[in-house]
């Protein structure tokens, strides 16, 4: 992994990640400059944004949802991603789907990561358990084993058992990029990011046969720019989706850059749905971040968490949640079944929700 700018080099992926951050450095220059109570030297803006640069790099480059694939996050995220698109669908016209942090697109429930932690265990293959179940919850299991149906192949060599619960057996989890692309229809369009190499191709190689999907081998971030507003090729697509589900490895940079990102997606695509997801440690230390999400320039921001143990530390995690920005109309409705569910199933003691509204307008 580089430890400077310099080592990372001139290709595509910094050059990208430096363009992204130019505007942010400006700022953040502009504001120290007017500033009455402190003053920044010239070097230190740069320097600044130089550590967040390496920082979001670093967490890029790193992470591995394969780990976590499947666990009570990928339920929450998923479930509410679903929910949206099927809302989507109810109008004939067409909607483009932007997912910033695709990861590999599907993930080996038997495979060494996941085994290695075992949170789908306690996330998809507890719910999988369970006979009666909100309707927007059956709505992703179904989704779930369908994809699982869809690819119906031998065990890889070395690949241990598939999960098997309550005689539902699921030797993989599909991301969101393929529970999209499950539910889109001929005319609607989707454009995938993921910026890890192999990841990407991995992803290339899901989709290489489905026109209705773009694959894009760099940042999420800086794809804002270059996918938005949507086109089919001459008409601009004026409904649809933005995903920004970050690994959050250096948050302080992640929260800033959303805030800064989910600006400019709305920007230039004003009507555009854009749901972030987030982890939550401990809950009041969102607070800055859910402070600047009011203020976006949207229709309505909606909350939607599941903190499945109590919220007591700030090391690991307790859980997760949703900033759903042009929220429609409603969407709480849509929502509110599945928290208690899921609070009931995959929660410990002291396990808690929150579905709430930040802004709503009219």
């Amino acid at each position: 992994m580089p430890r400077s700018i310099t080592a990372c080099g001139h290709g595509p992926q910094t050059k990208m990640f430096r363009a992204r951050l130019s505007a942010t450095c400006r700022l953040r220059y502009r504001t120290a400059s007017q500033s009455r109570h402190r003053a920044l030297a010239p070097a230190a803006p740069a320097m600044a944004c130089n550590k967040l640069l390496r920082s979001l790099y670093t967490a890029a480059m790193n992470y591995r949802h394969a780990f976590h694939a499947g666990n009570h996050a990928d339920v929450l995220k998923h479930i509410a991603l679903l929910a949206l698109i099927d809302t989507l669908k109810r109008k004939d016209t067409p909607f483009f789907v932007l997912d910033t942090h695709a990861g590999r697109g599907r993930y080996q429930l038997g495979g060494e990561e996941s085994r290695k932690t075992n949170e789908a265990d306690a996330g998809v293959m507890r719910l999988m358990a369970e006979a009666s179940l909100p309707e927007v919850v059956e709505r992703y299991l179904r989704a779930v084993q369908a994809d699982n149906q869809a690819v119906a192949r031998p065990a890889t060599p070395g690949q241990k058992p598939a999960r098997t619960t309550a005689g539902i057996q699921l030797n993989y989890y599909p991301g969101s990029p393929l529970l999209t692309a499950q539910a889109l229809r001929e005319h609607d369009r989707m454009a995938l990011c993921e910026l890890q190499t192999d990841e990407a191709e991995a992803l290339k190689g899901l989709f290489a046969k489905d026109s209705r999907v773009r694959v894009h081998a760099g940042d999420g971030y800086a794809a804002i720019r270059a996918f938005l507003p949507p086109r089919a090729g001459e008409t601009r697509i004026g409904r649809g989706l933005v995903l920004i589900d970050p690994p959050y490895e250096s948050q302080d940079a992640e929260y800033q850059q959303i805030i800064h990102s989910v600006r400019e997606a709305l920007a230039r695509w004003p009507q555009a749905i854009c749901m972030v997801w987030y982890p939550i440690k401990l809950r009041r230390s969102l607070q800055p971040f859910m402070r600047k999400a009011a203020t976006l320039p949207a229709k309505s921001v909606l909350v939607a968490e599941l903190q499945v143990r109590p919220d007591d530390s700030p090391l690991r995690l307790t859980g997760s949640g949703l900033l759903i920005v042009n929220a429609p109309w409603q969407f709480d409705q849509v929502l509110a079944p599945a928290l208690p569910a899921l609070k009931k199933h995959l929660g410990e003691h002291g396990a808690s929700t929150r579905l709430e509204w930040l802004r709503q307008d009219g």
